[in-house]
């Protein structure tokens, strides 16, 4: 039977591998165990918009190191081609790119179905945030076309490790929500008495709430 190959679902350990890259033999996601980090793909070396992605990603990188977050990239191409590709950026953009770049045959990549139909071996813009445990947390698809956001993956990062540590959800645009500002969203009652101790707290000014169902809370 072929083997299916698929991006991992929330929730699910990064496949475990041995990579090439531009610091070296790793095994992922053993390699980062305790931190957070960020595997994301990118088309190819020597592009446009890989280039801006990478000049943003390394300029924000301390941005990223205080959120006990690494980086690391990947695309199907040899190691000698990241690295020139690199020493380019350093010479003509006067930026060190300083976190690893894996260099893919392509076993990576269709480990985790990042092939893009039609485009050869090119890879897509993905994103993937793995927490401390090596488990996928959230992942981000682009299409070559679209360069990436990175102050997003930032906030993406600050929201999930928000919400682990307080057991809340956060609303869109967190922390700038347009009805409840930086305040996080209390999870839903599930049964009567947890309705009745979130209006007594609310009572009490613990809680916040719209009705029953949507109370929020500012953090402290």
């Amino acid at each position: 039977m072929e083997e299916i190959k698929r991006m991992p679902l929330l929730g699910e350990e990064l496949p475990k591998m041995r990579v090439a890259t531009t610091h070296g033999i790793i095994d992922l996601p053993d390699y980062f165990k305790g931190k957070w980090f960020v595997l994301f793909s990118h088309p190819a070396d020597f592009t446009p918009v890989c280039t801006t992605e990478f000049v943003a990603f390394q300029n924000k990188l301390n941005k990223f190191k205080e959120l006990n977050c690494e980086l690391i990239g990947l695309s199907v191409d040899q190691v000698f081609a990241h690295i020139k590709w690199i020493e380019w950026i350093k010479e003509k953009l006067n930026v060190e790119i300083e976190f690893s770049i894996i260099a893919d045959t392509g076993k990576v990549a269709e480990m985790l179905g990042l092939i893009h139909p039609g485009k050869g071996t090119n890879t897509v813009r993905a994103v993937f945030i793995v927490d401390p445990e090596g488990k996928v947390r959230l992942i981000l698809y682009y299409p070559q076309e679209i360069g990436r956001n990175i102050d997003e993956i930032l906030r993406a990062i600050k929201a999930l490790q928000t919400s682990d540590k307080n057991g809340v959800a956060t609303p869109a645009d967190w922390p700038n929500n347009e009805l409840i500002g930086s305040s996080v969203i209390i999870p839903p009652a599930k049964d009567i008495t947890t309705v009745k101790d979130r209006l007594e707290r609310t009572k009490k000014g613990e809680f916040k709430c719209f009705d029953w169902w949507f109370c929020y809370k500012e953090l402290k």
